[in-house]
């Protein structure tokens, strides 16, 4: 009886422990890994494994700003079982990338994107065990290619993060409830100028709604644009011309 109050309360219970197989990926692809459950010291029941792909995002109320977890996609990795004392166990699991998973590996000033794959055993009558595994995720080339010409173009990333709510651009809009936003500042005397970039992942092409922000009380403005994820610096360039040029 006493193992099992200490079990209760997460002292000498089941352990889990998840290994992610590729831990830098793009948006989209599979992520895999294998979850290691080990037995504590008494037999336990565990109802569930459920896996999160979570990431941070800013919320904006009249109180002011503050950051909670977003789940982007969940599941479930096996059936009710139950584990014997120090018995190991491991679990192999696929999950993809929501589309609209925030890119994390920017070169940004302050860069508050954060993505993980959160792990949790649900026991009964017991403290749920739970591990997060952080997870980078890189700017598709094509994407890579848009950075890259801003940069070429004096500006520098000096923000990431990711926004609670929904992005509408010309013709497209998010899906996951939540949008990340890539800003950028040039570094022009008589030309200052703003720009948030944000990415949308559509099968074949990239959506991008760019908020402008012009010098001189010139005002905001928007641009949408898409292109295909194998265009060319070329094609890059002529599609970012009318936001850069704004």
């Amino acid at each position: 009886m006493f193992k099992k109050l200490k079990a209760s309360l997460g002292i000498g219970a089941t352990t889990v422990d998840t290994r992610v197989e590729n831990e830098s990926l793009y948006q989209g692809e599979m992520l895999r890994g294998v979850v290691r459950i080990k037995g504590g010291n008494i037999e336990q029941q565990i109802e569930a494994i459920s896996l999160k792909l979570c990431t941070e995002v800013k919320v904006e109320s009249d109180s002011g700003v503050s950051y909670e977890s977003f789940v982007l996609g969940s599941m479930q990795v096996i059936d009710p079982f139950v584990v014997q004392p120090d018995e190991e166990k491991d679990v192999v699991f696929e999950l993809k990338l929501h589309d609209e998973t925030p890119i994390t590996a920017v070169n940004a000033r302050s860069n508050k994107c954060h993505v993980w794959l959160e792990t949790t055993l649900d026991i009964d009558f017991a403290i749920d065990p739970s591990d997060r595994d952080f997870i980078e995720v890189r700017p598709l080339p094509v994407v890579q290619r848009v950075l890259n010409t801003l940069e070429r173009e004096g500006f520098t990333m000096v923000k990431a993060d990711v926004e609670k709510g929904q992005l509408n651009g010309d013709g497209f809009t998010s899906l996951s409830g939540c949008y990340q936003e890539l800003e950028f500042k040039s570094s022009g005397m008589f030309n200052r100028k703003e720009i948030e970039l944000s990415f949308i992942l559509d099968g074949n092409v990239i959506h991008c709604l760019a908020e402008i922000d012009r010098s001189f009380g010139r005002g905001d403005m928007f641009r949408s644009f898409t292109i295909s994820l194998d265009a060319s610096e070329g094609e890059v360039e002529q599609a970012l011309a009318s936001t850069l040029h704004a």
